[in-house]
């Protein structure tokens, strides 16, 4: 009797396991993702000359002269900064295989291609932003804490106020 109520309890965890499976719901874009588009499948990451399925969560690359599948950057790319690199939504596309347009993306959105300012979906985190921007400005207030200027279009420095970018007192 004890065996078959372990091996009905053993059916059940394997059944329920099985049925959680399917029901899994992938397709959340990454946090390094650009920011209002929601409906796109595919990016395109001109820096690593690459594309990323939110769907599958995969990153799709050349390897080896056939295009491959992985959840995970190539050993080339592993300190690659997805949060800062570009992203190029591939808005007018639906179909299974990106990469059928990659000698028209690789020309038009040439390694370090940069369009549009994007924002990503998430953060990275504040102090890396903050000592970033603390970086790019040289602006600090004296008593150590760092202002935060919003910049004007890609005017880089020219947005911040009353110093003309060049730090304090400068």
């Amino acid at each position: 009797m004890k065996t078959i109520k372990y091996l009905v309890v053993c059916i059940s965890i394997l059944i329920a396991g099985l049925a959680q499976g399917q029901v899994s719901v992938n397709g959340a874009p990454p946090a390094w993702g650009p920011a209002g588009y929601s409906d796109v499948r595919y990016y395109y990451l001109p820096d690593m000359e690459m594309y990323y399925d939110v769907q599958q969560s995969n990153f799709i690359y050349l390897h080896d002269n056939r295009w491959v599948y992985r959840n995970y950057l190539p050993v080339q790319y592993k300190s690659y900064n997805l949060y800062r690199g570009y992203k190029v939504p591939l808005q007018n596309y639906s179909g299974n295989y990106p990469y059928y347009f990659f000698k028209q993306h690789k020309v038009k959105y040439a390694k370090g291609y940069r369009g549009n300012l994007q924002k990503n979906i998430g953060s990275k985190g504040n102090k890396q932003v903050k000592k970033y921007i603390k970086s790019q400005n040289g602006n600090n207030n004296g008593n150590g804490k760092m202002k935060m200027y919003k910049q004007n279009g890609n005017n880089g420095n020219k947005g911040l106020k009353g110093n003309k970018g060049h730090g304090k007192n400068k």
